[in-house]
């Protein structure tokens, strides 16, 4: 469990769900072109490549 002020980062090929049991605020970071459902597109899917 990542608490409160910490940061997790997930090791480069290692597949991952954030899922969290109450509401959170989140940052997550992917390289560009990552689809934000992983490997299945759907009607969940972001078509865009937003830079921030």
């Amino acid at each position: 469990m990542v608490g409160q002020g910490e940061m997790y980062v997930v090791p480069k090929g290692v597949e991952h769900k954030p899922y969290a049991e109450r509401e959170v605020k989140l940052l997550l970071i992917e390289p560009r072109g990552v689809l934000n459902t992983g490997d299945q597109a759907g009607k969940r899917t972001a078509m865009n490549d937003v830079w921030i």
